[in-house]
C-alpha cells in the first residue's frame, strides 16, 4: 500500500535518475541518435567475449600526417595511441594537446560508454564522486567550432570529436565513435548535432572497442570506472 511517505520517496528517487540522465546527455545532445542502450545481460556476455580476429584486422589506418603529434591514452584498461589533425584542426587538436600537457586529463573517467556507437569523456568533475554533476564539466572556458570539411574530417569509427551542448561549446569533452556515425558531421544530415572529428586512432582500436563493451548501469555510466591515468604528447 502506497503511503504519503513511499510516494515522496518514489518521487525523489525518480527525480535524481531524470537529472542524472540529462547531466550526461547534455554534451553529446539530444539529437545524438545514440542507438538504445544494451542490456545488462547482453552486455555482460559481450564482457566475455573476446573481439575475433576479423574484428582486429577490420581497423588498420596510417598516419594521415607524419608531422602530426600523436597522443598516447593511458587507461586502467589498456593503453591506445590516437593520431592529431593538427595540420587541419590547429584550434581544436591544439587544445586538447594544451589541456593533455597541462595533465588536466589525468584521472578523468570515461563517464558515457554506449556500446556500437561511442567513448565519451574529458569532463574534470568525474575525478569527483558528484556523480550527478558527470557530463557538465569542462575547463573554463569554450574554444570556436572548426566546422571544416576534409577526407578524415568525418566522425566514422575509430575518429575522436568534440563533445559539446551546442554552437561554441566545445571544451575538454571529447568521444570516440566506435562506429560511423556520420550522422554527427556539421556538413551531412540531419544537421542537429555538429561535432568537429580532431583525430584519429592508430592503434589499440581493441582497447577502445573493449572499453566501449564494458558493463554500464542504466544512464550509461560504467559499472567498474574506466580512467585516463594520463595522455602524453610525442610531436
Amino acid at each position: 500500500m502506497l503511503t504519503k511517505k513511499n510516494i515522496i520517496t518514489v518521487s525523489v528517487v525518480v527525480g535524481l535518475s531524470a537529472v542524472l540522465t540529462i547531466g550526461m546527455a547534455a554534451w553529446l545532445g539530444p539529437d545524438s541518435d545514440a542507438p538504445k542502450q544494451s542490456t545488462s545481460e547482453t552486455q555482460n556476455e559481450q564482457l566475455t567475449a573476446p573481439l575475433t580476429a576479423e574484428e582486429l584486422k577490420a581497423y588498420q589506418v596510417d598516419m594521415t600526417n607524419e608531422n602530426n603529434p600523436v597522443a598516447t591514452f593511458v587507461t586502467n584498461r589498456g593503453t591506445f595511441e590516437v593520431e592529431l589533425f593538427a595540420d587541419t584542426m590547429p584550434i581544436t587538436a591544439g587544445n586538447f594537446i594544451k589541456l593533455a600537457e597541462e595533465k588536466f586529463y589525468d584521472g578523468v573517467k570515461f563517464h558515457r560508454v554506449i556500446d556500437g556507437f561511442m567513448i565519451q569523456s574529458g569532463d574534470p568533475i568525474t575525478k569527483t564522486d558528484e556523480y550527478l554533476k558527470y557530463g557538465t564539466g569542462g575547463p573554463g572556458y569554450t574554444i570556436p567550432d572548426e566546422h571544416i570539411s576534409g577526407e578524415y574530417l568525418t566522425n566514422v569509427r575509430g575518429t575522436i570529436s568534440m563533445a559539446n551542448r551546442g554552437p561554441e561549446s566545445g571544451g575538454s569533452q571529447f568521444f570516440i565513435n566506435v562506429a560511423d556515425n556520420v550522422n554527427l558531421d556539421f556538413d551531412k544530415p540531419p544537421f542537429s548535432s555538429k561535432h568537429p572529428v580532431f583525430g584519429r586512432v592508430l592503434r589499440g582500436m581493441d582497447i577502445v572497442d573493449a572499453i566501449a563493451k564494458t558493463e554500464t548501469n542504466d544512464n550509461v555510466m560504467p559499472v567498474d570506472p574506466v580512467v585516463i591515468e594520463t595522455i602524453t604528447i610525442s610531436r
